[in-house]
């Protein structure tokens, strides 16, 4: 009947699972059509879930379109169109990266650096973020056949590096912090145009960003001959941003 069919549609659409479900008898492998949906749902709010199920299905079915994967959420979908790298969405302006499940962009960081750490002795690969094996088999990082002291000195220089990319991460979100409390406060009456202490905070955000990537950039880097220079843009970027 069709409160039957509603009470069953309904339900698959709360539960996300509309999509591809077929005819509740079992022998019976028939697919509900979108107008039938129509027909028999006759809820807003239901009708809604399921065009928004529709649409995560064919986001995720188009090999081109993504969603923003800002952490605060956003619902645009972007167009990769071939850009690779990132690309600045335009309801929230979040940069995503294309290339790799980060979720953003992290020049001058390479996809390859965000995704996994490797010991150059024995080369077991682990995740740069959470610290868990690639490979569940393979034994603790300092119980293979690395010399103790080159582990302890690893060890001391993934710490340093890891404790100023976390600092830098930290203080952007300090930015973030200030650039919303400005724009709230440009809501008051008579207050002057604060729209270059925004732009300010902005610029402030977006070094603190540069600056923790360029950690896992170091990171990776420390060896070859044009370290000594990113070295010391690095270090001349830090100074103005502390500045600023």
């Amino acid at each position: 009947s069709q409160s039957c069919w509603r009470e069953y549609l309904t339900t698959r659409i709360e539960q996300n699972m509309v999509v591809n479900c077929t005819c509740p008898i079992s022998e019976c492998r028939a697919q509900p059509t979108t107008a039938f949906i129509y027909s028999i749902v006759s809820s807003e709010e239901i009708i809604a879930k399921y065009e928004k199920a529709l649409l995560r299905r064919y986001v995720e079915c188009c090999s081109n379109l993504t969603w923003c994967t800002n952490p605060q959420g956003c619902d645009q979908i972007l167009l990769k169109d071939g850009l690779g790298y990132g690309a600045a969405c335009s309801k929230c302006s979040w940069i995503s990266c294309f290339n790799c499940n980060f979720p953003e962009a992290h020049y001058p960081a390479s996809c390859s650096h965000m995704s996994r750490m490797t010991c150059a002795k024995c080369t077991h690969g682990f995740c740069w973020r959470c610290l868990k094996p690639w490979r569940p088999n393979h034994k603790d990082y300092y119980n293979c056949s690395a010399m103790v002291s080159k582990a302890a000195w690893q060890e001391k220089r993934f710490q340093d590096y890891n404790e100023r990319c976390t600092f830098h991460h930290r203080a952007r979100e300090f930015a973030v912090s200030l650039r919303n409390s400005i724009s709230s406060i440009r809501e008051m009456p008579k207050i002057r145009n604060l729209t270059f202490v925004l732009d300010a905070c902005k610029v402030l955000e977006q070094a603190r960003k540069v600056l923790a990537y360029s950690c896992v950039y170091s990171y990776y880097n420390q060896d070859t001959e044009s370290m000594d220079i990113v070295e010391q843009q690095t270090e001349s970027l830090e100074l103005l941003t502390n500045a600023l």
